[in-house]
This record gives C-alpha cells, structure tokens and sequence, in this order.
C-alpha cells in the first residue's frame, strides 16, 4: 500500500475512546494493555482532581473507575459529577467485593455497571464491549446500510447492489451486529453474546464457519469485499479495506498518557 492510502486509513479508521481513573499502577497496566490490542484508544489517570478533569472535558466512550482512589475517595464521586453534567457516558466502575453495596449495584440501573475484583481479562473486556455497544448511535431502526449492502431490520430482507441476498436468521443476526458497528472492529466476545447469547465455553469454530458463509454470500461476486477479518481482534464491516490493514500493521493516533 502507497505510503498515502495507509496515512488515509490510519485516520479513517474510528477507535473508542476509553478513559481509566486507577490508581493502582499494575492494575492500570494490565487494562491498557488489553484495551489497546482490543482496538481503544486509552488514557489514564490515577487520582479524583485528574479524573474530573478529564472526565468533564472531553466526550468518552467510555469511562473506568476505580472505586477507592487515593486520599480514600470514593470514585462514585465521579459518576455523581457526569450526572450533573448530563453526560451518558458508560462508566464501569472496579470494586473490592468488601465495598459492594447497593449503591454500587444500582449503577445498572442507570446504564452503568461494575465488576469485582480480582477479575480475569476477559470477562472485563466482555463488560466494556457491551456497554459501549448499549450507547453506541444506531442508525436508522429499519434499514441499515453499507456501502451498496442494504439490510431492512423490518421485513430482514437484505440485497447488494440492488440483487437480493438469502440469509439465514442466525446469519442475518451476524450481519446485523456488524453493520450498526460498521468501519469499528467487532470482537469475537461481542458476536457470541450477541448472536449467540453467550461469553464462554463456546466452539469458536461455528463463529468462523459463519463468518465464512456470511462473507461467500455478501461479498463474492461483489466489488469491494466488505467484510474484514482483524487478525487477532475479530472482524469489520467497511467499505474500504485500507481500514482493516492499517489496524493490523499501524498504532491508531490517540491521546495517550
């Protein structure tokens, strides 16, 4: 790829966004690490006066707390402030299972959530992809649209440019999952919870035979090839296929601390 179509699809290319306030530096390591080779942008901070900070100045896709900060402050505190600024953005806050209480339980209520500690990667990473993707815009509830790929959420009928296209349920779902999170990479964890409600204990190989026979149906025969395997991320629905390659070989520019 010509130096100029890889710099295109470096800044083409849309990552989330992810705030953590943790003040605890192994902790803090280890989520960042995991967050960046999942495809986010990450910053972080370590204490409530730098957490507000960022926190109110800028739009996150989401927002990592710690619940005890340094000074014993408690990170509700930060949730407490988005509120009054009417910010929605998702906030999943960390907590010892000794300070589990109810206030930290009713954060579901309100569009967040909370996890325990210790907790192993990904069942973190499984909280923070379905929160992000609970908030992230829809495009238009009855019809979606990539490119020349055209699905109707209503009668679930779906064509390319133009020509019909015969999906089963289950591979419609697929489909579905990948265009409202069309041009962002789509993680395995996400598509079996998705379209097959599940986290764990599942045989990936069922995912990739549908992968497979979801891509032989939209895209052969077809110009460009939409669908993306990410190598060792999961898969993108976009119509420029420099998108995908930058995110394999290139770092996604980003505010970094």
């Amino acid at each position: 790829m010509e130096p100029g179509g890889l710099k295109f699809a470096m800044y083409f290319f849309m990552s989330m966004h992810c705030l953590i306030i943790e003040d605890e530096g192994n902790t803090a390591h280890l989520i960042r690490k995991g967050l960046k080779e999942a495809g986010y942008i990450v910053t972080c901070c370590s204490d409530l006066e730098e957490g507000i900070n960022f926190a109110s100045r800028k739009q996150w896709d989401i927002i990592i707390i710690d619940r005890m900060l340094p000074g014993n402050v408690d990170g509700l505190l930060i949730v407490n402030m988005l509120t009054e600024l009417d910010k929605r953005t998702p906030v999943l806050i960390l907590t010892a299972l000794k300070m589990l209480d109810e206030r930290v339980r009713g954060l579901r209520r309100v569009g967040h959530d909370y996890l325990t500690k210790p907790f192993a990667f990904s069942h973190f990473l499984a909280r923070v992809e379905t929160l992000t993707r609970r908030h992230l815009p829809l495009q238009s509830m009855e019809e979606l649209q990539v490119a020349d790929l055209k699905l109707n959420l209503r009668t679930r009928k779906v064509e390319r440019a133009e020509r019909p296209i015969s999906l089963q349920p289950r591979e419609f779902r697929l489909l579905e999952c990948l265009a409202r999170h069309q041009n962002h990479i789509v993680t395995r964890t996400v598509l079996l919870e998705s379209v097959w409600d599940c986290h764990f204990d599942f045989n990936a190989g069922v995912l990739n035979v549908q992968i497979s026979r979801l891509r032989s149906k939209i895209d052969k025969g077809f110009s460009p090839p939409l669908l993306h395997t990410i190598r060792g991320s999961g898969y993108m629905l976009s119509v420029d296929g420099r998108v995908a390659i930058a995110k394999q070989y290139c770092k996604i520019p980003g505010a970094e601390a």
